[in-house]
């Protein structure tokens, strides 16, 4: 989640929570269901409306790269959640 600039000159990162279960389920209205095109194993359920600050030490291994399509709904979950101004 955290800027690009940010990811490449500070040590702490904001992250999103992905269950590490098969996504069952669809998503509930703060949720977005990322999928192998990101780089996981399969259909994952990650919570964009708790927002997590991780030393980048911690982040071991990456596991892929969100794709463009699914940054937007994924900002739109966080700003949901987050009520900004009221949007």
């Amino acid at each position: 989640m955290s800027n690009p600039e940010r990811v490449k000159r500070k040590d702490d990162l904001v992250v999103i929570s992905c269950s590490t279960h098969r996504a069952k389920r669809d998503p509930e209205l703060f949720e977005v269901i990322l999928d192998e095109s990101d780089g996981l194993d399969w259909p994952t359920l990650c919570r964009c409306d708790l927002l997590y600050t991780v030393p980048r030490k911690g982040l071991v291994e990456r596991r892929g790269l969100v794709t463009q399509e699914r940054r937007r709904p994924i900002a739109e979950r966080v700003i949901r959640s987050l009520a900004f101004a009221g949007l």
